[in-house]
């Protein structure tokens, strides 16, 4: 989803625009200070990526806007604003990782797994990354940078329980918190941006519900690759449903964590296809309340395409 807002002052012109958000048109307002005279208006827009692949999982790159179908809530939309291909643009990937306490036999592996992505990843020379950990609190292990060794060295730097204060996992902060304060520092609109998750899915010290979470992410035009751990086996767990929750209404997968070094290579290798080879949508929906109720997107293509990934939908505002 999109936001823009459009502020006119005298003697300038700005232009602000939020990625990723949607809002409902509001009353225009007229504000008076020192310098200027400025009115506010916002504009329904909700943007969408998607990756399309053909029978043999190969990348779709010369789709028209009219092979598509699209519908919002099963209504097909009012405007189409604009319709491109993000061929090869930069990504942008934040690296989470679950360091509590049901994680401790499973750190290293993820920590394997990571290294590998951020050094495939930065030799692209067009990539950035950050890493996180998070238990009961998240904390920032290495900030952004285009440095493999650097990245490298903070994976490294992940230790299951090291920085907890207290028992409990907060998943859904830790996903708000990179969405909103290390996806929010960068231009989200000009690169491919995912979350590489490592978490058996468990949250229970959250203050953030999962749909805060989901939208905070869609606003950032951010998606959710996970790989998941399976939780104990003597205990009922809400953690599969949670990673899978999370990556459909972002646009993103769940892999199995405890896949084979093959099996984990093939996943890596998707997740770069698919975020090297994109599509991004842009309309006005055919109605929008200020209700808070989730809208399903429907996107379908012509018979050449075999599968179009792209997330469940998006959570109306309620102001």
């Amino acid at each position: 989803m999109i936001w823009n807002r459009m502020t006119w002052g005298l003697p300038m012109l700005a232009l602000l625009a939020f990625s990723q958000g949607v809002t409902a048109q509001t009353d225009a307002s007229q504000v008076q200070d020192e310098a200027s005279y400025r009115f506010s208006l916002a504009v329904d827009e909700v943007s969408l990526t998607f990756h399309a692949v053909d029978a043999q999982g190969l990348p779709i790159n010369d789709l028209k806007i009219d092979e598509l179908r699209l519908l919002d809530n099963g209504r097909a939309p009012r405007r189409i604003v604009a319709f491109q291909l993000l061929k090869n643009y930069p990504i942008r990937a934040g690296i989470l990782m679950d360091t509590s306490e049901s994680m401790t036999g499973q750190v290293r592996h993820d920590r394997a797994i990571s290294i590998e992505y951020a050094q495939r990843l930065l030799r692209q020379r067009t990539g950035q990354a950050f890493v996180m950990d998070f238990g009961y609190v998240s904390k920032i292990a290495q900030p952004w940078t285009s440095d493999p060794i650097a990245l490298t060295a903070g994976i490294r730097q992940v230790i299951a329980g090291r920085d907890n204060p207290l028992a409990g996992t907060a998943m859904f902060d830790a996903i708000f918190r990179a969405c909103y304060s290390e996806f929010g520092k960068i231009d989200h609109a000009a690169s491919a941006n995912f979350v590489l998750l490592f978490s058996d899915g468990e949250d229970n010290a959250s203050h953030t519900s999962l749909r805060e979470a989901v939208d905070m992410c869609q606003r950032s035009n951010t998606a959710i690759y996970a790989f998941r751990s399976e939780p104990k086996p003597e205990l009922f767990s809400s953690g599969p449903k949670n990673l899978a929750e999370l990556a459909a209404e972002t646009g993103g997968r769940v892999f199995n964590g405890e896949d084979s070094d093959a099996g984990i290579d093939l996943d890596l290798h998707t997740i770069e296809a698919e975020l090297s080879n994109q599509y991004r949508l842009i309309y006005n929906p055919a109605e929008l309340k200020h209700d808070g109720v989730f809208h399903q997107i429907e996107l379908s293509g012509p018979e050449r395409v075999d599968t179009i990934r792209v997330r469940s939908g998006y959570y109306a505002p309620e102001h």
